[in-house]
């Protein structure tokens, strides 16, 4: 089920709301916002909701033996990469552009950000919540965007979260039926190729490789001096090979 609201302050904000006041909404269900006045990213950051974008969120019931929360902005990554892929033509090997999920939550287009993921956990609830430029990029001052009309796609918002619905629930689905292994190995896949140089900006920045995901999902980063660090939360920048 989708619902649709003109105008809302944030999507994910609206979801928690109703499940603390007690209403019943199963998993299948999404809310579509025309326009978020407060819509917010990581570490409470403003997510810029353009006019005609994807503003939306979703809910997942933890169920016993689900594996880690955590791992649910993966699935996210992996169903909107499903979507904007199925938009565009693209895969995961094309090779005349390049689109590939940056850890943990956003999704690239020839290095720009074209969807970025937010996951809030309400008790035993997990509100996914999924920005995606449809119609128009943001201008942002520290860091390139594009969008689904600048890469040549005429879907509108409706349209696509029909598609990313649909990629959500198979996602979601694997993640519980399938060891946790499967999952990782295949959002490895459509990510930054292992060796690329990043920063993580966490209380710390911390440079060096992306060296590929943990058994638990945390990133991976090869240091310069060889040895290895697990990193479970920060922002991770993608740097220039020099």
């Amino acid at each position: 089920m989708i619902e649709f609201v003109a105008e809302t302050g944030s999507t994910n904000a609206d979801l928690a709301a109703r499940l603390a006041g007690g209403e019943a909404m199963t998993e299948c269900f999404w809310l579509r916002a025309g326009r978020q006045i407060q819509g917010r990213g990581r570490a409470g950051r403003e997510w810029v909701s353009e006019d005609g974008n994807l503003h939306c969120s979703t809910l997942v019931h933890l169920r016993p033996g689900d594996p880690p929360p955590a791992t649910l902005s993966l699935v996210a990554g992996l169903a909107v990469h499903d979507a904007v892929g199925e938009a565009l033509g693209l895969s995961c090997s094309t090779r005349d552009r390049e689109m590939h999920l940056k850890w943990p939550n956003d999704l690239m287009i020839d290095g720009a950000k074209i969807a970025g993921i937010l996951c809030e956990m309400i008790d035993r609830t997990i509100v996914v919540g999924i920005g995606l430029n449809v119609a128009a990029a943001p201008d942002l001052p520290d860091r390139p965007t594009t969008s689904l009309r600048a890469q040549g796609c005429e879907m509108d918002a409706a349209a696509m979260l029909d598609t990313l619905a649909r990629s959500f629930a198979a996602r979601l689905a694997a993640w519980r039926a399938e060891p946790l292994a499967d999952t990782l190995a295949r959002w490895e896949r459509c990510a930054t190729p292992r060796g690329t140089p990043i920063t993580v900006h966490a209380d710390t920045d911390v440079a060096g490789t992306f060296d590929g995901l943990e058994s638990d999902g945390s990133l991976r980063l090869r240091l310069e001096d060889g040895s290895r660090r697990a990193i479970y939360a920060g922002d991770v920048i993608l740097r220039e090979i020099d």
